[in-house]
């Protein structure tokens, strides 16, 4: 039975518990949260058995195989080190880190420990993701020419103090949405060669929209993150054979549609809760065969995707002030 820790108590953290019940051979023993009370009431709500006022003494109770961190980015790296350093495993919610140099120093880290830690990436063991993922390797569609991937949904309305749109907390659609786009055409295509893209801001300093061009030796990838409109949400990925449509909301699908020699075919393959269970089933994976990271979204997969976010930053002036 593998022991699991949780750091932060906010809405995230509620669906990966409710996931978690779900899954055989884990099991939610240890909440940590700033306040005291409301890891308690966190852990009553989830049958843990224990809740601790400070995400130290869960770092340093002994009583986790791994800690889930569900905080705000700016917090991920600092408490990921702090745990990781405690001899724990740790599971991070992503972005694993604000830049590529924080996450470059949590992987320093959890090789000088020994310890397994993976960035939270739930998309990439989506079963829908993971199936178009070996289509595009088989050749199905051929060889790619065209990749669209948007993510958008409106947050003006936000409290500007929230995540979302406050500066000191790395906020704005980059990091927060923007990720999910800029992670498929990693996927799918790898390190671009070339990126274009232009950003606008919100009136507290964030970036609220995020339009970008990757450019490949033949392909290009057409990106979009945004917090001022919705998007519709669907992916698609166009080869010289084929072209297939990960359903909306693709980053959590549950189907695709693919279009060759003159039919249309949609698979739906469905996922498990809410689509934690699937990232949940790999750490557990991991850690039974004593693996540091996993093969599917490895220490360097996250360099690679944190290495393209500062390139499009610093193409669009997206910098925060504690950096």
């Amino acid at each position: 039975m593998i022991k699991w820790g949780i750091v932060g108590a906010g809405n995230i953290a509620h669906s990966f518990s409710k996931d978690l019940a779900l899954v055989n051979g884990g099991k939610l023993v240890s909440v940590a949260s700033r306040s005291l009370e409301k890891a308690r009431t966190f852990a009553d709500e989830y049958e843990a058995e224990n809740a601790y006022g400070s995400y130290e003494e869960l770092f340093n109770s002994g009583t986790v195989d791994i800690i889930y961190l569900a905080t705000p980015h700016t917090s991920h790296a600092d408490l990921s080190v702090a745990a990781m350093k405690a001899g724990n495993a740790v599971l991070c919610e992503k972005p694993m880190g604000v830049n590529k140099a924080e996450v470059e120093k949590m992987v320093a880290v959890a090789k000088e420990n020994n310890v397994f830690l993976m960035e939270a990436l739930w998309s990439r063991f989506n079963p829908t993701i993971k199936e178009v993922k070996e289509l595009v390797v088989n050749g199905t569609i051929g060889e790619i020419g065209y990749l669209h991937s948007d993510f958008a949904f409106y947050a003006m309305d936000r409290d500007e103090d929230g995540r979302l749109l406050n500066p000191d907390l790395a906020g704005g659609s980059l990091l927060d949405i923007g990720i999910y786009p800029i992670f498929l055409a990693y996927l799918m295509l790898g390190k671009p060669k070339d990126i274009k893209a232009t950003a606008n801001f919100h009136k507290t300093g964030v970036e609220m929209q995020c339009s970008m061009i990757f450019n490949y030796d033949n392909a290009q990838a057409i990106l979009y993150s945004g917090l001022n409109s919705n998007s519709e949400k669907k992916s698609e990925i166009a080869g010289s054979l084929g072209t297939i449509f990960i359903h909306p909301r693709w980053h959590e699908s549950t189907g695709y549609t693919l279009e060759k020699d003159g039919e249309r075919i949609s698979n739906e393959l469905g996922k498990r809760g809410k689509g934690y269970v699937h990232e949940i089933e790999e750490v557990h994976l991991c850690l039974n065969s004593g693996k540091k990271e996993s093969d599917l979204w490895s220490h360097q997969n996250s360099l690679d995707l944190i290495g393209i976010m500062d390139s499009v930053r610093e193409k669009t002036g997206i910098v925060f002030r504690f950096e």
